[in-house]
Parts: structure tokens; sequence; C-alpha cells
């Protein structure tokens, strides 16, 4: 985390009774300011369509502080203090008239507490609704774009549009009232340590940044598995699936900073550079491709944890004869000098056997097996694993002897965690972003041209698909690590996936 923000600001969160502020918004505000990062006079406003006044909305963020927040049991003094910074404004996200009315409000809380103007805006609304959002603060003139004044920023949710062409729009309809260095497109996978310290490991260890290519790495995997379904989704999974929910965005994400080259500084500009050209040195494929090189599953009923779950066709809001894909599979080629000629496989699914997500650097094998005489085979290649989740850290694999008389090597694992070697609780996600984009810091979001260009190579992917549609769904059970084709699209190539 860069550190508390000098800058108080008024954060309006739309959507603020919703899940997502329930769950991870308001707890993340509540342990920056536990953890004293955020300056006295910053006011929060949640805008919802129902609600009655402050001392209702705050009674029910406390709540979700009390079940959600990192820190627990929930401390009465700080919740007290934090509260006051707690405000509520009913209004309809579709009513103009409204925003002229929160205009009004903002101003009053923010004349009261010493603010300056400067506001964060949070869009945590679903994906139709952030247009017309936008085009309302535009027009109640609650966005400042010019410099030296209190500043205007906007926080967007993925998704980023449906495709290559709706995205192109909604980033359109953005810049029309927003400065791109205003626009802070979230992906919260980046705010995660182990993300974060991809580029660190890489970067600042003389050991593994020579060993970051061709030569010397066999191939990649990038793992997302949860094991719970699509559980209250149901109506959003049969129109995104999990390509876009998670392909899209998440993965490719974590693809651009294990193959980015080094930017010239860690700056937003410059890293959000090198992950650009990560993207459009992807090499395009031709339908017949994408249909070799993916795979599309959709679970069947089974059992996680040894308790039978039903399948997707059985979900709430889930057509009963639905083709909509909950596993993914993708094998991509980087054509680039550092990765010409290396896979990256890439898979996300649900009601996996468990909820994982990992990237896997697997190093070729010595040229020569050198204990062979000694009946030894070649051992297991060496691996470096990325941990993102659940427990965040990472692994190296590596050949070692076997105590004893004989020659006889086992694979054995170097472990580092994060909670082990600094002993406390780690920050979420979303508190390294809020504060990110408090600081004006859009080093770990997304720019626009990141979003289309990432996008330029999924449409195709799902264009190929919607011609092509699956015949054999549902094609795993759940509790397994999905449809058999997955296992052959590495088989063909004489890898298999790891299991972690």
């Amino acid at each position: 985390m860069n550190g508390a923000t000098n800058a108080p600001a008024t954060i309006v969160i739309f959507g603020g009774s919703g899940d997502l502020s329930r769950r991870k918004l308001v707890p993340a505000l509540y342990e920056l300011h536990r953890e004293r990062q955020l300056p006295p006079q910053t006011a929060i406003v949640g805008y919802a369509r129902t609600g009655e006044s402050d001392e209702t909305y705050r009674a029910e963020m406390k709540a979700a502080v009390a079940e959600f927040a990192r820190t627990k049991p929930l401390d009465e003094t700080v919740w007290n203090e934090f509260a006051s910074r707690l405000f509520f404004f009913r209004g309809d996200l579709r009513i103009t008239k409204n925003f002229g009315d929160l205009k009004g409000r903002l101003e009053g809380i923010e004349g009261g507490r010493g603010l300056t103007g400067n506001r964060l805006y949070y869009l945590a609304v679903p994906p139709s609704a952030i247009g017309e959002v936008v085009k309302n603060l535009g027009d109640a003139g609650m966005v400042h774009r010019v410099d030296g004044g209190p500043w205007s920023r906007v926080i967007v949710e993925k998704p980023f549009g449906r495709d290559l062409r709706t995205a192109r729009a909604l980033n359109d309809e953005i810049a029309s009232v927003f400065r791109e260095r205003q626009v802070f497109r979230i992906d919260h996978y980046l705010g995660k340590e182990t993300t974060q310290n991809i580029l660190v490991f890489r970067l600042g260890n003389g050991l593994f940044e020579p060993l970051w290519n061709r030569r010397y790495v066999d191939h990649v995997q990038i793992t997302v598995a949860e094991a719970i379904g699509v559980e209250s989704r149901g109506k959003f999974y049969e129109e995104a699936g999990i390509f876009r929910d998670i392909i899209q965005n998440h993965v490719l994400q974590l693809l651009c900073l294990v193959a980015m080259e080094p930017p010239v500084a860690f700056e937003p500009n410059a890293v959000r550079d090198e992950k650009v050209k990560v993207l459009r040195s992807i090499r395009p494929q031709t339908p017949e491709e994408i249909l070799r090189d993916t795979v599309r599953g959709q679970y069947g009923p089974g059992a996680i944890s040894g308790q039978p779950v039903p399948g997707y066709r059985s979900e709430k809001d889930v057509h009963p004869m639905s083709l909509r894909e909950t596993y993914a599979a993708w094998k991509v080629m980087v054509e680039n000098w550092r990765w010409a000629g290396v896979p990256f496989y890439l898979r996300a699914g649900k009601r996996m056997p468990k909820r994982v997500t990992e990237i896997a650097i697997q190093f070729r094998t010595p040229p020569i097996a050198f204990f062979r005489k000694t009946g030894m085979p070649q051992h297991e290649p060496n691996t470096l694993i990325l941990r993102i989740q659940p427990d965040e850290g990472i692994a190296l694999k590596f050949g070692a002897k076997q105590p004893g008389t004989s020659m006889k090597i086992d694979t054995v694992t170097m472990n580092f965690k994060y909670s082990e070697f600094f002993g406390r609780s780690q920050p979420e996600a979303y508190e390294r972003l809020l504060m990110d984009a408090l600081n004006g810091d859009s080093t770990l979001f997304a720019r626009r041209d990141e979003v289309e260009a990432a996008w330029e190579i999924v449409t195709p992917v799902l264009d190929a698909w919607r011609d092509d549609p699956p015949s054999d769904h549902p094609n795993y059970d759940a509790g397994t690590w999905g449809p058999e084709a997955a296992v052959a699209l590495l088989a063909r190539d004489g890898r298999r996936w790891r299991r972690p």
C-alpha cells in the first residue's frame, strides 16, 4: 500500500447498499479508517434506491462490517468514529433530477467537514447502468475536468462491455464526461499481494529474471478454480459465461504480468504500456484454430467436499437446456522475442474440487538425464508456483536426493506463505485499490487501450463458439477438474495440467 492519502475527499458509492458494497467496499474503507489511512475529513456517501436515513444506513453497514471486515471482532470505538463518516442518499440512477439533489447534499456534507470538493465516484452498479450514471454526473456538473482545482475520479467495475463493440461504446460514453486519467477500471485480482509481487519477484531478484524467457521456460499454466457454483448469479452467467467473467479480465491480467517486458519505470503508464504490448503479441487465431485450442465445459450434478450439489442447469435463473459455459480452457501463444514457442495454458472453472488461483511456470528439463545410469528416470520438471488465493505465497519445486546409500531423487518444495512470514493479516485487495484511486495511482487499473486489446483477442473466440454451439453439455461432474477435452488439449502437446 502506498500509505495514507494526504488529499481528503468525498467517496460516493453508487449501489451503496448492494452486495459489493456490503461485502467488500465498506469493510475495506472501515479497515483503512482503522489503520488511520484516511484523512479525518473524508466522507463516504452511499447512493441507493432503497433506504431511509443516515442512521439506518449506518446500522446496515455496521452489520456488514461485523461480518465481512478483515479484523474481528468489531471495535465499537473505531466503528463509532467510522460511522461519523457515513452518509446516505436515496435516489434512482435513471432520474436526472436525483443527481442535482445529490450535488446539493454533497456540497452540504463537504461544507460541514471542511472538504474542498475532491470526489471519488465508485460505480458498484450493473454494467447497463454505467453509461447513464456517468452522463447524469456530467449533466449535473459534478465532474471537474480541469487541472489545478478539486479532482474528480471514477472507479468502474468489470465487466467492461460484452465484446469489442460494446467495450468501445462504453469507453466512448465514459470519455465524453471523464478524461482517461480520471478513469480507474478496477480488477480486484490486481490488488492481491501475490499479484503485485509478480513484478517484485521478477524484476527485483537477479536469480529469476535471467530465466524468465523461452530458453528456460517450457510452458505456463494459469488456473482460476472455484468450488462454488453460480450461486445467485444465474441470470448474469446466462448472459456472460465464464469466458467473459474470468478469462477476459482476471486471467489475461495475470498473463500480462507474467509475460510483460520490464517497464522503463514503475509508473502507471509505463507498466500499462508493457501490458498492452503483451496483448497485442498474442497470436490471432482462425475459427478453426479457436475450436482446436479452446475447451468449453458446463458442470453437471456432483459432490463438493462430500456434499451433493446440483448441476448448472438446475441453478436458479438458468435455462434447463442452457449451453452456457462454466468452464473454459484456452491455449495461447505470445509471439514476441521473449516468449516465442512457449504456450500459455489458461483455464477457469466453477464447481472445481477446491478454490485456488495460481500461476505455474514449468521450466525445461535438463538436456541430458544425468542420473539414468543409476536407474533413475528423469524426475519432475522444476516448477515455480505463484499462489494468488486462497493461501497467498510462492512455491518452488525441484529435485533432491533422498538420504541413504542409493541414488533416489524426490521432488521437494520450498514454500513461502505471506501469512507465516509476515505474521499479520494482509490488506484485502479492495483496500489497496481504493487507496491507490484516492492517491491517483492508476498502475493497478486497466487503461482504455488495454481493455480494448483484450476484447480484440477474446471476441473472435466468442464469435467462433456462437457459430459452433456445443453438443455435449453438461460435460463434467461438479467436484472434478473439468471436461476430458481439457486433458486432451494439453496431452496433444505432451503435457498435463497441474493438480493444485
